[in-house]
């Protein structure tokens, strides 16, 4: 699972450090301040929660199903919560309409949240 866990965070971190440049450079001129601000809100959380994996990747060794749990929700809660993000703040440069992924945002956010509960959890667990 270490290994898994390494993998996934520095895709999510190439994949971060990729799209934080392209939304500074060749997005900003062709976005609303708004939504250039969405988009940056999107590579920050990334950001942040390919640290969390990374320091989960530490607690790997322990194959506690917290851990597990913790990675999906990290992993699945970047896809959906960065991913909608960065889709609904292109919305006027793609002229596609993604306003529907508006209600999945919060679920992103949430599977983020229960990513770090479950991280608490392993970690009161492990003596």
């Amino acid at each position: 699972m270490n290994r898994q866990i390494i993998i996934t965070a520095s895709i999510f971190g190439l994949s971060a450090v990729i799209l934080g440049a392209f939304g500074a450079h060749a997005l900003k001129e062709s976005l609303s301040p708004s939504s250039l601000e969405s988009w940056k809100t999107a590579v920050s959380y990334q950001f942040y929660h390919t640290l969390a994996l990374l320091f989960l990747s530490n607690f790997s060794k322990y194959r506690s199903r917290s851990i597990r749990f913790a990675y999906w929700s990290f992993t699945l809660g970047m896809l959906i919560f960065s991913g909608s993000i960065y889709l609904l703040s292109t919305t006027e440069l793609s002229k596609i309409n993604f306003s529907f992924l508006g209600p999945v945002t919060p679920l992103g956010g949430l599977l983020l949240i229960l990513g770090w509960l479950f991280l608490l959890f392993a970690a009161l667990k492990n003596k």
